[in-house]
């Protein structure tokens, strides 16, 4: 079985397992492939990762012809995760609520359903759900030699309120 680091995005908490020859066996099939929703493994964010409560849904892996895996993450309000970069850089899409993303320089932006962000590659930066608000947001992140995401330090609660 091939092993995928849920570090996807942002945000690496566990091993998800696909079948091996996913992508080859589908495509001999169908030409397209379909991973279903109800196969798509949830689960919670690591305080390793994440400070608060984060669901994590791994969506589809990288592949040998697209290097990059796509999840969605739920954030309860408040919750974030810690500093990190990533080798390629990652997009974000926010699907629901509201969100905030910073960067070390300590600029804080706000982020809202519908708002895409673009976090270039070795930017040391962190985002979450804002202080009232869950945030939900789908992550597409390149990989490089077999890594998405550089995991740091959390990010204290006075970076998160922007003192």
């Amino acid at each position: 079985m091939r092993l995928l680091s849920a570090a996807l995005l942002s945000i690496a908490t566990s091993i998800t397992v696909f079948p091996s020859g996913l992508y080859a066996q589908e495509k001999a099939a169908s030409g397209q492939i379909i991973i279903r929703a109800e196969t798509q493994n949830i689960s919670k964010g690591s305080g390793d990762y994440f400070t608060g409560d984060v669901k994590i849904r791994i969506m589809f892996p990288d592949n040998a012809s697209a290097p990059y895996s796509g999840g969605e993450v739920t954030f309860a309000a408040g919750a974030r995760s810690h500093w990190h970069t990533h080798p390629t850089g990652q997009h974000l899409i926010v699907t629901s609520g509201r969100g905030l993303t910073g960067t070390a320089d300590g600029k804080i932006e706000q982020i809202n359903a519908g708002d895409a962000v673009w976090c270039p590659p070795d930017i040391k930066h962190w985002h979450g759900a804002a202080p009232d608000s869950e945030m939900t947001h789908i992550a597409i992140t390149g990989v490089a030699d077999g890594k998405n995401v550089d995991w740091m330090e959390p990010v204290t609660d006075q970076q998160y309120n922007g003192k």
